[in-house]
């Protein structure tokens, strides 16, 4: 069963080849006999998820079933769970358990999809390699001597891994496209507002999106389905119509016009990336679509303003954890200060705490100016780029990540170079884009994602566009030795 789409087990599940029941036992069994050496899990909500599953075969009984229902699924640990303990990956939530559930979570239980349990992630998402994570690294399925990427590492690890159908990411800079990349799933960031932020503990506001991640992308766009859409308890939810992301699955690419950034495809790129995504575009052009150069020329200042704007917003954010209201409390202190310096200092990690410090220096009087308004200026540019890259293409491409997936612990000692993993991811975020990852080959045996990046709420194209792609090739298919 697990080699199955998202859409294929729907399918199955209304042809009665299985229960939800038993499909939903038959993950919670991967998962316990394969996660140990992967460490994707923080939580695992067995006797919940078959609960649900009795339910959604109730349901279905009753002929009340919709696309998903019955379908189990996983939630990155950033996203609150009534009653289950949310982390974060962090030391300074390890004890807290929600007393409601995200937004995004009441969507997927409305639409009856089993919880397995909460994923792995960077600490608070900060990270590109699920090393920073309270809980232990997260190893990739492909190979457990490497990184899966972050935030969402342990999300696309089991993904990746078919320990579930499919999970929930979040993406700030590029933490569901980079591990997809890395992982060999296909993951998308939606619109900036798209998916609503309620319960979804905040990072950096003006950049966190939740999104997708699974093995294809008409997967994703099923899960799209039930993850977008407008909640007004989210200041940033952008009110728009209901639209169902299948729709351009099937619309062909004779003249989708494809636009390949300079920028892109310079130094830094390793030439096992470079060879595996001009094989991709090769076959786009098969396919119809028409290749033309375009440029974004502030992309590159896209690394500097977004580590100037994330920490900044991180470090207002993580303010209310102080060891007074919630989360870690240190033992015994002496007086209020020493709570709070002593509660903050051994309940964050150290990337956590170099990011809020970062900010809390940008933020400062006599830096603000200089540092964080300057930034948001960059940020203005970038976006400008791609406005007009966009009057001229429908879609634009390049690699989603420089690199296959990295070494564990190979750059844990060198932040910036940790931060430049992102460099093809970050610029989208700074705009507030749709953007995804989809599996484009190998290179000496780990995947390569091909990145796709669309105007502002062309989610259902991008999704068409990767789909057309999966359709003539099966990386997406490709399952890691020892997972099968």
């Amino acid at each position: 069963m697990h080699d199955k789409t998202i859409a294929e087990l729907s399918a199955a599940l209304a042809r009665g080849e299985f229960s939800s029941v038993e499909l939903t036992e038959h993950f919670l069994g991967r998962i316990e006999s394969l996660d140990g050496g992967l460490n994707s899990f923080v939580t695992i909500t067995g006797e919940q998820a078959l609960a649900a599953a009795r339910e959604a075969d109730a349901r279905r009984a009753r002929g009340e079933a919709g696309p998903l229902t019955g379908v189990p699924m996983a939630h990155k640990d950033i996203f609150c769970t009534d009653g289950v303990r949310t982390t974060c990956g962090s030391k300074m939530l390890d004890n807290f358990i929600a007393p409601y559930d995200a937004g995004v979570v009441e969507r997927f239980r409305a639409a009856g999809c089993p919880m397995l349990g909460k994923t792995n992630m960077d600490e608070f998402a900060m990270g590109s390699s699920n090393e920073t994570s309270f809980h232990g690294p997260v190893k990739n399925p492909w190979d457990t001597g490497r990184v899966p990427g972050g935030s969402s590492g342990g999300s696309a690890a089991a993904v990746a891994a078919r320990l579930t159908p499919s999970a929930t990411g979040t993406d700030t800079g590029g933490s569901i496209r980079q591990p997809a990349s890395l992982c060999g799933v296909t993951g998308m960031k939606p619109t900036y507002g798209r998916v609503s932020r309620w319960g979804m503990i905040a990072f950096a506001s003006s950049l966190d999106q939740g999104g997708p991640m699974a093995a294809s992308a008409e997967d994703c766009a099923l899960l799209a389905n039930v993850m977008c859409g407008f909640d007004g308890r989210d200041s940033t939810s952008i009110e728009c119509a209901d639209e169902d992301f299948t729709a351009r699955l099937d619309e062909p690419l004779k003249g989708l016009r494809i636009g390949l950034p300079r920028e892109f495809f310079g130094d830094g790129m390793a030439p096992g990336v470079a060879a595996a995504v001009d094989e991709a575009i090769g076959e786009y052009r098969k396919l119809g679509a028409e290749v033309k150069d375009v440029t974004l020329p502030n992309s590159g200042l896209s690394v500097p303003a977004y580590y100037v704007v994330a920490p900044a917003e991180c470090s207002s954010n993580l303010a209310r954890f102080d060891g007074v209201r919630y989360g870690y409390r240190c033992e015994n202190p002496k007086d209020l200060m020493d709570l709070y310096t002593r509660s903050r200092g051994e309940g964050f990690g150290a990337e956590v705490k170099r990011r809020i410090m970062v900010g809390t220096y940008a933020l400062s009087a006599g830096y603000f100016d200089a540092y964080y308004l300057k930034a948001q200026k960059v940020r203005r540019l970038i976006a400008e780029d791609f406005r007009k890259a966009f009057e001229d293409v429908d879609v634009i491409m390049g690699p989603t990540s420089p690199t296959t997936a990295f070494r564990l612990g190979e750059k844990t000692d060198d932040p910036v170079s940790m931060y430049l993993s992102d460099i093809y991811t970050i610029a989208v975020n700074l705009a507030g884009l749709p953007g995804m990852s989809i599996p484009a080959g190998f290179s000496d045996g780990l995947p390569v994602g091909l990145q796709l990046i669309g105007n502002y709420f062309e989610e259902a194209r991008l999704l068409g566009v990767a789909h057309q792609y999966q359709l003539v090739t099966d990386w997406h298919q490709r399952i890691p030795g020892g997972f099968a």
